[in-house]
């Protein structure tokens, strides 16, 4: 999800070097290339003419800063509203949006992806015995083990509470379950050191396969409860 570059600064680069020696209303020194301002003749460049023209040189590249500054602040809002508010992920409304796309570009091109749900399974305990600094450690630790070790085309999203979504381009079901066992194993053999103790982290996983003519939404309903099915045949508690 990295923002694209912004147009206006390629606009800016474009603009040439009369611009950018405007851009000190305060310095009194003549541009580089005196003979010529804006391909105006040196004979048709009266001293009013010129104060003028330099004047809106200045202006234009004054509000082209502003607009630069503009769009980076509404990119990093952008950046902001996609983030999780606890965990390094993206938040379910993202996540969401991201899984319409992967959907879309499937319904197009005829591809078959997958969704992982996953459940952290004990947090209730851990929040209980260690308290919720604890808890809020545990899923920030399950968070990144799920970055670390997906590819850079996945997406990672906490979907709400304890339970976070892995969109896997490209993966038909074989290759989805023997990537949400691995990613499993990962996370259950990488314990939390919390405090000088060894937190050991388990979770439940449920899997969708999906492709055209499916719903975000039916998909991770389908996921969701593959998962708590999973946790059931465990006899996993909360």
């Amino acid at each position: 999800m990295k923002i694209g570059e912004n147009k206006a600064l390629s606009y800016t680069r474009s603009a040439g070097k009369a611009a950018a020696r405007a851009s000190d209303r305060n310095s009194a020194a003549p541009p580089e290339d005196s003979a010529t301002v804006l391909d105006i003749p040196e004979a048709e460049l009266t001293p009013k003419v010129r104060t003028a023209i330099m004047s809106l040189m200045a202006e234009v590249q004054r509000l082209r800063t502003e607009v630069q500054q503009s769009q980076r602040r509404i990119a990093y809002l952008e950046q902001l509203a996609d983030e999780d508010t606890l965990v390094p992920v993206v938040n379910r409304r993202a996540f969401v949006r991201e899984l319409s796309r992967v959907m879309s570009y499937g319904n197009r091109y005829g591809v078959t992806s997958s969704v992982l749900y996953f459940d952290v399974n004990g947090m209730k305990a851990i929040n209980d015995l260690h308290g919720h600094a604890a808890g809020d450690a545990a899923l920030t630790h399950v968070a990144r083990m799920l970055s670390d070790s997906v590819r850079e085309s996945d997406i990672v999203g906490r979907l709400g509470g304890d339970e976070f979504g892995v969109i896997l381009a490209h993966s038909d079901q074989a290759a989805a379950k023997e990537k949400a066992q691995s990613l499993a194993a990962i996370i259950e053999g990488t314990p939390l050191d919390w405090k000088g103790q060894r937190l050991g982290m388990h979770v439940s996983y449920g899997i969708c396969t999906f492709g055209p003519g499916e719903t975000p939404d039916a998909v991770l309903d389908a996921a969701d409860r593959a998962m708590y099915a999973h946790k059931q045949a465990a006899n996993v508690r909360a």
